[in-house]
């Protein structure tokens, strides 16, 4: 073991322990106290207990200390010892923060917080000397008989590079060690294959040691092996320590987990047999590569569509299921970056308690469609404005007990979190039953700070006004909300992200506020429009219709801005051959094509030469490459090899809109 350096493994311990702490937090806020049920209890327990064991393994003693004591507290709950309270549940989520904490100190090779650690250690060490009310429980005499473990390892223990021969000599340090193999399942040799177990064990193992030493042997396996240990005497009674005079009471049976037994969904690790872990550059490498593989088809199909269909039948063929096959091949490399929104969601249970616990409110939070799935990317980026955006809900939307039953509400407020597929885009929900947004007074903010409003505005077009940047209608500054800043933020990574946001509200009912997202960054249904000799790629989704305006339906307003009058509504024109300055052959708008786009709930009709086709295309960054043009999100490869530009659809809903209102 000396010559093997552990470091390589340091990246894998890291990213297991803080799947590990997520799903004690996760366990933690929805454990019911006072009637604490088993699967839970193990979930939190073996989660501590891994970490425990990984953080001796490689050295990080802080951290193994720190979780000892966590795994002690735990193992009273787990035996029935001690019943857990709420102030249990608050020390244990703070140690949580803590050991995710020390495991970011040690993974950038930094020291933890020692005070931190010293003070946290001291109320764990304190909580655990206060004996339980009712039991006192006297175990030595089992642990001094020892112990029956039966090892039962999964056939493919192998492959994960562990040895249960390892596993059964390290038992002969904790006693006096008495092993008989089973092997009835091995098959006869020209069956038999090297790699796979055939094996099983019963030890019984003498000497003065307790049950959890014996399970930390087996730690690094007991995903993949089905383990049972016993006590070799039955179990003793105990007494009350409170009332020594009374008749003896049995102990609550040990809430036991079976290691080979079916484990719950947030329990599973990445080192189970069904899943690998795999970087993400080493996935965005293979979606770059699939992309490429998309463009070359799309070359080929264009140039097949030149060749003679009698004469080349048996190519077309081939390119058709090429076609098929490519797409097929993307899809399926794209969902390998494709995560449950829950990754999100699953912050907020922790947030929301804390909060309403600062700001003195009673609010419930309740999530829908968690298992819906989004692109990691998005994902990683959507976080910080959902973050901004709940607590807005807790501290601006939702009302305090007394003010909410004075308006005939339930006392607890409501923030949903809602999740859900709409075609090729994911669509995220905000809402509160609290207070709802006041027009008046966002109105009234306004003007004190100079944002220009046009006469009579529109509810949708006051509640944008919240996003403007400094924007707040707090009466005070709190460390939780209030000093302008987030809901400019909120919209500018939305934006960024080739999302929409929008708002809906009721006065006293509460508020919604709607995310509108793609569900990946690399892929966009788009259609090809041309303009002049260049061709521009026009986001699907915000493609409202086309058509060909009749004279009459154009009109020039004394600024200068152009307008057509689509259904009795009057909708901004933007020329796109003036925007980007491209001679084009049709420079009146009766002479060309208008495609009336949508965003933000703004229309505005872009003037093109021609509709080209629909297709799907793979996005590449203009900004990486070149550098940041106005109007244009990205751009993308065509068939003939040129250079298409995809058009940022709401900076030109924007600009026109803010044109003809002028």
């Amino acid at each position: 073991m000396s010559n093997i350096d552990l470091s390589r493994f340091h990246r894998t311990f890291f990213d297991e322990s803080a799947e590990g702490l997520d799903a004690m937090e996760a366990a933690l806020l929805r454990l019911d106290v006072g009637q604490a049920d088993v699967e839970t209890i193990n979930l939190i327990f073996r989660s501590a207990h891994s970490i425990k064991g990984g953080a001796g393994t490689f050295g990080f003693t802080a951290v193994a200390s720190f979780t000892h004591l966590l795994e002690t507290l735990l193992e009273r709950v787990r035996s029935g010892q001690r019943q857990v309270t709420q102030p249990d549940v608050d020390l244990l989520l703070r140690s949580v923060d803590l050991t995710r904490a020390m495991l970011r100190a040690a993974d950038g090779g930094d020291a933890a917080d020692v005070d931190a650690v010293a003070r946290l250690s001291a109320e764990l060490e304190q909580t655990l000397e206060m004996r339980p009310a009712a039991i006192a429980v006297v175990a030595a005499a089992s642990a001094a008989a020892g112990w029956k473990i039966r090892f039962l390892p999964k056939s493919d223990i192998f492959a994960s590079g562990n040895d249960p021969l390892r596993i059964l000599r390290e038992l002969d340090r904790l006693g006096e060690a008495h092993i008989a193999c089973d092997s009835e399942a091995l098959p006869i040799l020209a069956d038999a294959t090297p790699e796979t177990c055939y094996l099983s064990w019963t030890v019984e193992l003498r000497g003065d040691c307790d049950e959890g030493a014996v399970r930390d042997v087996f730690a690094w396996v007991e995903d993949e092996c089905e383990l049972h240990v016993e006590p070799l005497v039955p179990a003793v009674q105990v007494k009350a320590a409170a009332e020594p005079e009374t008749p003896a009471a049995t102990v609550k049976p040990a809430l036991r987990v079976v290691e080979g037994g079916r484990e719950p969904a947030q329990e599973r690790r990445s080192g189970d047999a069904s899943s690998i872990r795999v970087g993400t550059e080493k996935i965005d490498a293979l979606i770059n590569l699939v992309g490429e593989l998309v463009i070359t088809q799309a070359m080929l199909q264009q140039i097949a569509g030149n060749l003679d269909p009698v004469q080349n039948e048996k190519l077309l063929q081939g390119l058709s299921l090429l076609d098929r096959n490519t797409r097929m091949l993307q899809e399926a490399v794209m969902a390998t970056r494709m995560l449950p929104v829950d990754a999100v969601f699953s912050r907020f249970p922790r947030m929301v308690r804390d909060l309403s616990t600062k700001l003195g409110k009673q609010i419930r939070l309740e999530t829908v469609g968690e298992g819906t799935e989004l692109d990691k990317g998005v994902i990683e980026r959507i976080a910080d404005p959902l973050t901004h955006l709940v607590r807005n809900s807790l501290d601006h939307g939702l009302e305090n007990a007394e003010q909410r039953l004075a308006a005939g509400k339930d006392a607890t407020g409501t923030i949903t979190l809602r999740a859900a597929h709409q075609g090729g885009h994911i669509v995220i929900e905000v809402a509160d039953d609290g207070r709802g947004l006041d027009r008046e007074r966002i109105l009234a903010k306004a003007a004190e700070r100079g944002i220009p409003v046009p006469a009579n505005p529109a509810d949708a077009d006051v509640w944008q006004l919240i996003f403007a940047p400094g924007f707040s209608t707090a009466e005070q500054v709190t460390d939780v909300s209030g000093r302008g800043v987030g809901m400019d933020v909120v919209k500018k990574n939305v934006q960024a992200l080739s999302g929409q946001i929008e708002i809906s509200t009721n006065p006293g009912k509460g508020t919604c506020v709607t995310i509108r997202l793609p569900l990946t960054l690399a892929i966009l249904d788009g259609m090809s429009v041309r303009v002049g000799d260049d061709v521009f790629i026009v986001p699907l989704n915000c493609v409202v219709e086309s058509l060909q305006p009749q004279s009459g339906q154009v009109r020039t307003l004394s600024a200068g801005a152009r307008v057509v009058k689509v259904r009795n509504e009057y909708l901004p024109l933007a020329p796109l051959h003036e925007l980007f300055n491209i001679r084009t052959d049709a420079p009146e708008p009766e002479a060309g094509i208008l495609v009336l786009l949508e965003s933000e709930g703004r229309k505005v009709a872009a003037q093109v030469d021609e509709l080209v086709g629909q297709q799907q295309v793979v996005i590449k960054s203009l900004e990486a490459n070149y550098r940041r043009v106005g109007g244009i999100s990205g751009a993308t490869i065509l068939g003939d090899g040129r250079v298409a530009l995809i058009l940022d659809v709401a900076e030109l809903v924007r600009g026109y809109a803010r044109a003809a209102a002028a």
